[in-house]
């Protein structure tokens, strides 16, 4: 399992009973996470420090619920970087900290080539609240955007500014991801460096739905014709559904194949505070050209 070594604002605490405790910055949050299939607590005194849970709906969706004063949100940082916590109606806080892994792999890349004078183009699809555009950024890449949510790209907005980056290269676009790559092909823009992470289910804006099992191999052929022609990588993460590593790998070496020099996959996961034990969080495929 690939894990960052670098989380300091972010700690794992503990986790049993189909929940974790985390540390974001100054504050502890219980959420649950269902692979958590044991019961025993490596360390039940630290769950009474929560400051609040979230607490999951018989009829879907859940609530927190506030266990001692907490603000509405809050920033931590990343080594250099700074993004906004803000805890929402669906367990989630707007960052994945397992992704830091990947985020040092992407500034270790981009910022090689940079230092060689290389312009590097990257494009970030379902990218969420940004994580991956400001590591990129950071890294010295043009990055443009793109996800259906205008929530999402706003909050990706603040995270930029927040870690000192408003001046950066950077596109933001709200958009159904495959009608936005097939305008990019018409167009004939390029780009050095794909990210991608893609829900098992989505739609776009216009309503546009996405099923990972049956969209995810056209859009990677979607992809292979916006690739530069000396591209550096596709980075791929899978969180939940159907389609293995494996299966990842197949459909990328299908499309793209003859330009692979390299394709791996792994389990990305977070290492529980002053413990042996981690807790997988998806799968990352890594293809470098």
């Amino acid at each position: 399992m690939r894990y960052s070594k670098y989380l300091k604002d972010y700690e794992l605490l503990d986790m049993a009973n189909g929940q974790k405790l985390e540390k974001w910055g100054k504050y502890i949050l219980i959420r649950p996470d269902p692979q958590i299939v044991w019961n025993r607590k490596t360390n039940p005194s630290l769950w009474n420090k929560a400051h609040a849970r979230y607490i999951r709906s018989s009829k879907g969706g859940g609530h927190w619920e506030k266990l001692k004063k907490i603000e509405d949100d809050w920033k931590i940082n990343y080594k250099d970087l700074t993004f906004n916590i803000k805890p929402m109606g669906f367990k989630h806080t707007g960052l994945f900290p397992e992704q830091s892994v990947n985020w040092d792999y992407m500034i270790d890349k981009i910022s090689n080539e940079v230092k060689n004078n290389k312009k590097v183009k990257v494009l970030n699809l379902f990218s969420y609240t940004g994580g991956a555009t400001v590591a990129c950024l950071y890294a010295g890449a043009s990055v443009c955007h793109v996800d259906s949510s205008q929530g999402m790209v706003n909050w990706a907005k603040e995270n930029v500014i927040s870690s000192g980056l408003k001046d950066s290269n950077v596109r933001f676009l709200v958009d159904d991801v495959i009608k936005f790559v097939k305008r990019e092909i018409r167009r004939g823009n390029k780009y050095d460096v794909i990210i991608m992470d893609p829900p098992s289910y989505g739609r776009g804006k216009n309503g546009e739905v996405w099923n990972i099992e049956k969209d995810f191999a056209d859009l990677i052929e979607l992809c292979s014709n916006v690739l530069s022609d000396n591209p550096l990588f596709m980075l791929v993460n899978t969180y939940t559904g159907g389609l293995s590593g494996t299966i990842i790998q197949n459909v990328i070496k299908m499309q793209l194949g003859k330009n692979i020099k390299s394709i791996s996959f792994d389990e990305i996961g977070l290492k529980q505070k002053d413990s042996e034990f981690f807790l997988p969080c998806g799968i990352t495929t890594i293809c470098e050209f």
